[in-house]
């Protein structure tokens, strides 16, 4: 088969790596050029491209009738995109002659849109996965050909989840690549009424909100910690990230007031809305990382200073 790929980050990577193990003819990659504000942490799809030939290129919009014509002159049989970050036209999804398909990191039709391993983790799931479907206009709508579940831990946080991501994004493609070119796929309607939609995300979204839950502010700082910008909060007036942290199921609130520090020694722990959080990795901007307690002592942090 004849392939255009449209791919980026890690599984942009791991599944344009599974096309050519199978013998796909990749006729083009487009891919993004590199946010030079965005840590950049992830294998590079054009490198690949490149160290096995295929043209590569990064416009700005393939939706242009000048790069519509080009994809066209290509023949593609597929169009894959694979975490490609850009939507596709009609013009564009019309052109293979047997379908355009994306992969997508979550178990369609739940968290549809942008950053789906950050929004799982936000949330408090317990399971994921990825979803290889057809793709129409509007995202994430169309028909799914093949899933594969993913569990969440309390371990996890966005970059191990997206790991676990990346493999079984790489092993979905493998198993249905063979069925996509026989024909034989199986091709099945999304249930639109539980379908839910999430935006992308900024560095200014990882504000903590103390009044929420002790599970809340966790799952939110191991959502966004590296390579992500991180969650924080204000000590002094001074912004402190919150790198990583634990419920503590053995305490018991303590009446203070919603982020409160209960203990600096030896946890350095926060009441919050609901329960007490530990504080296990922490940073004041532009100071070095440390472990909770090591902080407080070192800058002299005590019981009933606040975070807000």
């Amino acid at each position: 088969m004849r392939s255009v790929v449209f791919a980026y980050h890690d599984i942009g990577y791991v599944c344009l790596q599974e096309l050519l193990r199978a013998g796909d003819t990749v006729a083009g990659v487009i891919t993004h050029a590199d946010d030079p504000a965005e840590e950049v942490w992830f294998r590079s799809v054009r490198e690949l491209a490149e160290a096995h030939g295929l043209p590569v290129f990064a416009p700005e919009s393939v939706n242009t009738p000048e790069w519509v014509a080009r994809l066209a002159a290509w023949q593609p049989d597929f169009i894959f995109s694979f975490y490609y970050r850009k939507l596709l036209s009609k013009e564009v999804l019309a052109l293979p002659r047997r379908g355009a398909l994306n992969l997508h990191g979550s178990l369609l039709p739940k968290y549809r849109g942008r950053c789906p391993v950050n929004w799982v983790l936000i949330h408090g799931e317990r399971e994921t996965g990825v979803t290889l479907h057809y793709m129409e206009e509007k995202p994430d709508r169309g028909d799914i050909v093949a899933q594969r579940a993913v569990p969440i831990t309390d371990d996890d946080t966005a970059l191990t989840l997206f790991q676990k991501l990346t493999e079984a994004a790489a092993g979905l493609l493998r198993e249905t690549y063979p069925a996509l070119c026989a024909g034989t796929a199986p091709r099945v309607q999304q249930n639109h009424a539980l379908a839910s939609y999430f935006g992308g995300r900024r560095p200014e979204d990882g504000r903590i909100d103390w009044g929420k839950p002790a599970r809340a502010v966790f799952n939110l700082a191991r959502a966004v910690t590296h390579p992500y910008p991180g969650a924080f909060t204000f000590c002094d007036g001074r912004k402190l990230y919150v790198w990583a942290a634990r419920v503590d199921a053995s305490a018991a609130d303590s009446g203070e007031p919603p982020g409160a520090i209960i203990a600096a020694a030896p946890h350095l722990s926060v009441q919050t809305g609901a329960g007490v959080l530990r504080l296990t990795r922490v940073q004041f901007e532009h100071q070095p990382e440390l472990p909770g307690a090591q902080w407080a002592a070192q800058n002299g942090i005590h019981e009933g200073v606040r975070l807000t």
